[in-house]
């Protein structure tokens, strides 16, 4: 399945480099959504940068659905949203939210 993303490959900046990989949600890629929620889990693998980032729209069951994820460079998705790159250093096991794109991101404590 071929994916229309929002932003060309041509179009992308090297904001973020070295980061390593991510997943993200195609409401960000595809569609264009801001990035509204983001956590660092562990890393998979030595690639894994363990960022997954989401639109906050995505249901459980749109997220059950493989495809509608995919794996990023971290570089890429800081391109679709910059706001993100001031928390890359963040901790694994560290989380953040925000309401829309106009706030900025707060630090989610469970």
């Amino acid at each position: 399945m071929s994916k229309a993303f929002k932003l060309k490959a041509a179009d992308i900046k090297p904001f973020v480099i070295g980061i390593g990989a991510c997943l993200a949600t195609d409401m960000i890629t595809v569609e264009g959504k801001p990035v509204l929620y983001m956590y660092r889990e562990t890393p998979e693998d030595e690639v894994d940068s363990g960022w997954r980032f989401m639109s906050g729209y995505e249901t459980p069951e749109y997220l059950d659905i493989q495809e509608h994820s995919g794996i990023y460079d971290v570089n890429t998705i800081a391109n679709y949203d910059p706001s993100i790159i001031r928390h890359l250093n963040a901790e694994i096991g560290a989380s953040f939210e925000r309401e829309s794109d106009l706030e900025p991101f707060v630090r989610v404590e469970e």
